[in-house]
């Protein structure tokens, strides 16, 4: 037996172990028993972290994935923000609408581009892993991908946000006067670049809705259509 087969053995194993444990009492974990098996727990946590990566990337890397949804919209950044009246009366309305746009399709397409690193988190679960994940609460499938992914998504989403910043006018007063208040020492949000302020919160969407669809499955999975994920999460 190779070392991936042994590993996806001790996952099953410690899976099924804590689910047992996790009922309480011998009716219930007899009733769990007869329920699912440890294969099926194990291939209901990937499925479930699956279908979050998919509906998550599907629905926000399409085109106004993020403008048209007020829960994940993307604003300024605060220090731009604050200085948009000023801007406006001064005929730069027009470039704050067009750097905020960019914003949210950089956004979108970052996103559309995911899934292979939301994928290799999935593979990589470990036995641990699946026990929080089986255990916690609501959001514990958005807090595996989000411990799991932030970082490496972070390096993946920049040069997206490099390219679509190069000609905006505004992108590059922002840098400016943010790099002159990091300077001064003033007391405002300039610390992160445009690239960085869009990059956080295109990933905070994506765990967002990661996690609307999480506590769906977690509160209906009969309602997902899948056997699979109705037999594990429903009797759970």
């Amino acid at each position: 037996m190779d070392r991936s087969m042994n590993r996806r053995q001790l996952l099953t194993n410690g899976v099924a172990s804590w689910a047992v444990l996790a009922v309480g009492g011998l009716a219930g974990r007899q009733a769990l028993a007869a329920d699912f098996s440890a294969a099926d727990a194990s291939a209901a946590l990937r499925s479930a972290l699956d279908r979050c990566a998919d509906i998550a990337v599907q629905q926000l890397g399409t085109n106004n994935g993020f403008l048209s949804n007020d829960k994940v919209h993307i604003g300024l950044p605060p220090l731009l923000d604050k200085a948009a009246p000023v801007l406006r009366a001064m005929g730069r309305g027009r470039q704050l609408d067009e750097l905020s746009n960019a914003m949210n399709h950089a956004a979108e397409q970052a996103v559309s581009q995911a899934k292979p690193l939301l994928v290799t988190a999935i593979k990589d679960m470990s036995v641990d892993d699946a026990t929080k994940i089986l255990k916690g609460g609501d959001n514990s499938v958005t807090d595996y991908f989000s411990a799991k992914t932030r970082t490496p998504l972070s390096a993946s989403f920049r040069p997206v946000m490099d390219k679509a910043f190069e000609n905006q006018p505004i992108a590059k007063l922002y840098t400016d006067v943010a790099r002159k208040a990091a300077k001064l020492r003033l007391p405002v949000d300039a610390s992160d670049s445009l690239q960085d302020h869009v990059t956080q919160r295109a990933l905070d969407g994506l765990y967002f809705v990661i996690g609307e669809e999480e506590r769906r499955i977690r509160r209906d999975p009969v309602g997902t259509g899948s056997a699979l994920l109705k037999k594990v999460f429903g009797g759970l």
